[in-house]
């Protein structure tokens, strides 16, 4: 008999993503409709998000789904994200200044990367590869601006700010209920490997 591979770390990556990306879609709005809430406040909380999803990529890059796509780039990304988060939330207030260009930083790179999941995803025949390609354009868009900063206004920064995790937000969502493919009788890489030799020295 051959050992099945655990579904366990796959379901906590597919569900910490979908957990996560509703946290930062509850953040984003809340900083879209109240930008006078002062960043430093809110710099502990959207801190300890980002450095718990940091925790849930790496989750998710180790597990190996099937479709290996959601998290593919998920280990730069994951550390990435749980040192930032933990800066922030440790710091919040001294952090606030370089928040929004990190956090843009971030959001730009991740944006880039699902632009990749989503052509990788058209040629595995996922239906939902465009809308994928497009939020991931959008994010992309939206974490370049949070980093240049072009306008000064505080309000019109933190409407940015929470614009960015938005995206964010329902990207990563669509990424893991779309690709992140959950199979109970998934055989380990070591069986795949195992049998590539064998028919190597046919």
């Amino acid at each position: 008999n051959m050992e099945m591979r655990s579904t366990v770390p796959m379901r906590v990556a597919k569900s910490g993503y979908i957990v996560m990306s509703a946290v930062f879609c509850l953040l984003g709005a809340l900083l879209i409709a109240q930008p006078d809430r002062s960043l430093a406040a809110l710099g502990r909380a959207l801190g300890v998000a980002m450095a718990m999803f940091g925790v849930v990529k790496l989750v998710g890059y180790f597990s190996r789904d099937l479709f290996r796509l959601a998290f593919q780039y998920d280990l730069e990304l994951g550390i990435l994200l749980l040192v930032l988060g933990a800066v922030v939330a440790l710091r919040p207030a001294e952090a606030a200044g370089v928040l929004t260009a990190a956090l843009g930083i971030s959001v730009l790179t991740d944006g880039l990367f699902k632009i990749r999941i989503a052509l990788d995803a058209r040629r595995f025949g996922i239906r939902c590869w465009l809308l994928i390609l497009v939020l991931a354009v959008v994010t992309g868009g939206a974490g370049l601006l949070l980093a240049l900063r072009p306008w000064e206004g505080a309000r019109l920064l933190v409407r940015l700010l929470g614009a960015s995790l938005l995206c964010e937000g329902v990207l990563n969502f669509c990424v893991a209920v779309s690709t992140v493919k959950i199979v109970a009788n998934q055989r380990p890489d070591r069986i795949e490997g195992e049998y590539m030799e064998i028919q190597a020295y046919e």
